[in-house]
């Protein structure tokens, strides 16, 4: 039991994970009771609805941070011991994203009634939801680049904190907000709460506010914007261009299939993000700021290989479990009304294996700033998935969908090992 102890305590990995854990935990299930509310208030036809929503609104989020979160990271992991650097580079980002973040807000307001109509493709009204997504948008923006600043600082404790009071104040909110109105309320929730969590996270670094009076106009150093320019276009064209594909797949399986098949579909989405979130939110808090820190080729393989044998044999256990559990999982989740999910979950689980596999590799385009090699295959992705979806949506219906997933990330996972062949399975040791 002591040697397990101790290998727990000097294992990062491991100690970032078991922490991270509970966070996750809360968050799937906070994530369960908001599917379940909506499965029995709404129906498969509202989920379809609210994932446009979500989608655009992840973009609209992209837009306003400029594509800094993983480029903050970075900046601040680095300059954390140099003070007067550290202040300088969080006083560029968080001038610039507010000021952009106000900019986006005018323009979405502006421009409600048209979008409105391109994200929910009926005649029904949602100008309001648009409205108060642009509204909620500057608070959105410097909520996720504070959280940025914090993980840069390496202060994992923090924020797994945010994390969980984020997650109890948002189920609180959207689950009075269902059962007040039903999908209005719904949709409403989906685009307030990003933004009220910034008062959340600001009150759980409420230790450090003194710090960030220090922030002036003054502040912004265009050398430090130019620095994070590449990863503000890597982030920026897969963040902002992805969503938007995912609202015209899902379009188009409401014109050629139906909006319950699409609900069904963004069903199994929704399931696929809550048992991906701990390996995702383990990325985000390890693999980034690890991979900025290795300096040769050699400490890359060790770190691929560790994360492997640490982290995917659990999760492909998992993905075993889930695929068997699949009929009482979406009862519990959804309603009887959803149980023709189950067939879509073979076709997602094995291209959800694959995309974790494709995805430890490929944060070193973003860790090294390969900016050309990173748009290069997020581009090929993204036309893939595309192109796939509607060839296998008019040959299967809804379940072409997610065939077209498995086959994007089989491809995409041949393409990095390409792209990292030498620095995957060459012999030599050389700096990166």
């Amino acid at each position: 039991m002591k040697r397990i102890l101790h290998h727990l305590n000097s294992n990062l990995l491991l100690k970032i994970a078991s922490f991270n854990s509970v966070a996750v935990l809360i968050r799937v299930l906070a994530g369960f009771m908001t599917s379940k509310a909506i499965a029995v208030f709404i129906g498969a036809e509202g989920l379809a609805l609210i994932g446009n929503l979500r989608n655009f609104a992840a973009t609209t989020e992209s837009f306003a941070t400029l594509g800094f979160s993983n480029g903050v990271v970075k900046y601040v992991a680095e300059f954390k011991k140099d003070d007067a650097k550290l202040k300088q580079a969080i006083g560029t980002v968080l001038i610039t994203v507010f000021m952009k973040s106000i900019l986006g807000s005018l323009l979405f307001y502006l421009f409600a009634e048209p979008i409105s109509l391109w994200i929910f493709n009926s005649a029904q009204s949602y100008v309001y939801v648009i409205k108060f997504l642009a509204l909620a948008l500057p608070f959105t923006a410097l909520n996720l680049v504070l959280i940025a600043i914090i993980n840069g600082l390496s202060k994992y404790n923090t924020v797994v904190k945010i994390n969980i009071y984020s997650q109890l104040f948002g189920l609180a909110i959207t689950l009075l907000l269902i059962w007040k109105s039903q999908l209005d309320g719904a949709l409403v929730a989906s685009v307030v709460i990003p933004g009220l969590l910034f008062f959340v996270t600001l009150f759980s670094f409420f230790d450090s506010i003194d710090f960030f009076k220090t922030v002036r106009l003054s502040s912004v150093n265009l050398k430090i914007l130019k620095n994070l320019s590449s990863y503000s276009v890597m982030a920026l064209f897969t963040a902002t261009v992805m969503p938007l594909v995912f609202v015209l797949i899902r379009n188009y399986l409401i014109d050629h299939v139906g909006l319950k098949d699409a609900g069904f579909w963004e069903a199994i989405r929704r399931i696929s993000n809550y048992y991906l979130m701990f390996v995702s939110s383990l990325l985000a808090l390890y693999i980034l700021p690890r991979f900025s820190e290795i300096k040769t080729s050699v400490a890359f393989r060790k770190e691929v290989v560790h994360f492997y044998k640490t982290v995917i044999p659990i999760f492909a256990v998992a993905l075993i479990v889930i695929y068997f559990f699949r009929s009482f999982i979406i009862q519990v989740l959804f309603t009887e009304e959803f149980q023709p999910v189950a067939h879509l979950f073979k076709w997602q689980l094995l291209g959800d294996f694959l995309k974790v596999i494709s995805s430890v590799i490929a944060f070193q385009l973003i860790a090294k700033k390969m900016v050309l090699y990173y748009l290069g295959i997020e581009l090929f992705s993204i036309v893939t998935l595309y192109l796939a979806s509607i060839y296998f949506i008019d040959l299967y219906g809804v379940e072409g969908a997610v065939i077209a997933h498995f086959v994007n990330f089989a491809l995409h996972t041949i393409v990095i090992a390409i792209v990292f062949k030498k620095l995957l399975f060459g012999r030599q040791n050389y700096d990166i």
